[in-house]
């Protein structure tokens, strides 16, 4: 949400006009909208957006209003919860990696969309219950007697990174490509032909919704916020813990997580 959207968001649930200080306050009190840096927001801020959107918002003396309602959907106020680097908590990177698989600190989505941050850190996927898995990896995670299903890093935003591209299906997630390929979904055949990258297959959007539905039905995360190692602790993790569909540096990769990408690139790139 963009912030002149928090700001119209914050005035429909007041009902009435604000000042830019009280309007501030709503806004540092929910998740609606957040600075990159994780500061507060300001009213000056405030002020200087409601100038340059002076068609949606109205000033009258000290106080700001909405010009109409129409078109703008009341979203849930939720208390914003303050992310906390690793690094700056001091944690060591055995204590990390610890914290970051521990199956009790896994989240639903829901939960990641409110408060996964806009920083570089790691994030782990799990499995609710592998019965979901087709019965080659439910086997496989039987075997290995965990629910990881994937571990990765994000060097620069945890949000945009993990939450937008690996659940979301907005950009190019090599989880999302991956979990798509395993649920036995296909791209459309020549989609990738011309395009100068030959591997980032895309699904229909259809498949793309489906694909989402079923992430957030069956899977839950965690994240830690660093920018400490991050390829460095995630090759570890993936050494230690063999994810069931990490392919790149995973001792324990599966052959058939890898036929079936490679069945979409084939198929993407009009070779079959």
């Amino acid at each position: 949400m963009t912030l002149h959207e928090a700001i119209q968001q914050a005035l429909l649930k007041a009902g009435k006009s604000l000042t830019v200080s009280e309007i501030a306050e709503i806004l540092n009190a929910n998740s609606w909208y957040s600075k990159k840096d994780g500061s507060d927001i300001k009213g000056s801020q405030v002020s200087a957006r409601v100038k340059t959107h002076s068609h949606l918002f109205s000033r009258t003396n000290n106080l700001i209003g909405l010009k109409s309602t129409e078109g703008i959907v009341a979203k849930k106020s939720t208390p914003k919860q303050k992310q906390v680097s690793v690094k700056k908590i001091g944690l060591d990177p055995k204590l990390m990696m610890k914290v970051l698989i521990n199956e009790k600190n896994f989240k639903s989505i829901t939960e990641c969309e409110q408060n996964v941050p806009d920083a570089p850190g790691l994030y782990a996927v799990r499995i609710k219950d592998i019965k979901a898995l087709d019965i080659v990896f439910l086997n496989v995670l039987t075997e290995r007697n965990h629910t990881i299903m994937y571990i990765g890093h994000a060097s620069k935003s945890l949000r945009t990174q993990f939450y937008e591209q690996e659940l979301r299906a907005k950009g190019h997630g090599t989880f999302f490509r991956t979990i798509g390929a395993v649920l036995g979904y296909v791209p459309e055949p020549g989609s990738l032909i011309g395009k100068s990258n030959q591997n980032n297959y895309k699904f229909s959007p259809e498949h793309e919704e489906e694909i989402i539905q079923w992430i957030e039905e069956h899977l839950i995360f965690n994240w830690i916020a660093t920018d400490t190692d991050l390829k460095d602790l995630e090759a570890k993790l993936i050494k230690e813990h063999l994810p069931l569909l990490n392919l790149s540096g995973n001792p324990g990769v599966i052959n058939n997580v890898r036929m079936l990408r490679n069945k979409c690139k084939n198929i993407a790139r009009g070779n079959v």
